[in-house]
């Protein structure tokens, strides 16, 4: 519990190479939204497709989080994401993560993805519950419940087969305690003894808190960094 609340990326990042590990040779994958396809070297046994809009220049508007050293090396398709130039059910599986954030509208997003997948194929969806803004202006959502997953892709015709947490309460609400003292410096104009102050501060509730996550008990409910889809177009 120590590091509490570091482990966001890594977790995810174990559970989707876990999911593509899963997939049948020669299987076609398409990356939705691949951005720096950091996923393209689990997929050696696939035949991968990275699609991306290839817009954000590492800048964005300069406001919040951006990633001055952001890519698209190798990328296989530019398009819009909602408007996917494949035809009906050419791949076996896909893979949109940390997308969905990110595009004006997610729910025709799901559809499109839907719909370039075969009947019977595997989508696996992760997208945050909450976050702070990132790679403006292109960032349009926040906050992907389970509840949102469980509404919109049956009527997308596909069938949750699982619906998992990455984090927990706990977890999340340490990983934005371990973001205020930069936080404060940036936007509050914090002096060093200001910030100083706050990161003892946030040791303290740190390790208070990390006694309260080692009795966790389903806390995931009430918040996570996100959650993680494995779903499968319906064959009807």
């Amino acid at each position: 519990m120590a590091r509490l609340g570091r482990g966001n990326r890594g977790s995810r990042a174990a559970w989707i190479r876990d999911q593509l590990a899963r997939l049948p040779a020669n299987a076609r994958l398409l990356d939705a939204g691949a951005g720096a396809q950091p996923y393209r070297e689990h997929c050696a046994h696939l035949r991968y497709v990275a699609q991306d809009f290839a817009a954000y220049d590492g800048h964005g508007d300069g406001k919040a989080l951006q990633m001055p050293h952001w890519h698209y090396n190798g990328l296989d398709v530019v398009s819009d994401i909602a408007r996917l130039p494949f035809a009906d059910h050419t791949f076996d599986a896909v893979l949109c993560s940390e997308v969905l954030e990110h595009v004006p509208a997610p729910i025709a997003v799901l559809g499109e993805l839907a719909r370039v997948l075969r009947p019977g194929g595997t989508l696996l969806v992760t997208a945050p519950v909450a976050a702070m803004t990132h790679f403006a202006p292109y960032f349009f959502y926040t906050g992907f419940s389970r509840y949102w997953y469980e509404l919109h892709l049956p009527a997308a015709g596909l069938t949750i087969r699982e619906l998992s947490a990455n984090g927990s309460y706990f977890a999340y609400v340490a990983q934005e305690l371990r973001r205020l003292p930069n936080a404060a410096g940036k936007y509050g104009a914090a002096s060093m003894l200001r910030r100083a102050a706050l990161r003892l501060v946030t040791r303290l509730l740190l390790a208070t808190l990390a006694g309260t996550a080692r009795r966790d008990s389903h806390s995931a409910e009430l918040a996570c960094f996100g959650w993680q889809v494995v779903a499968e177009r319906n064959t009807d």
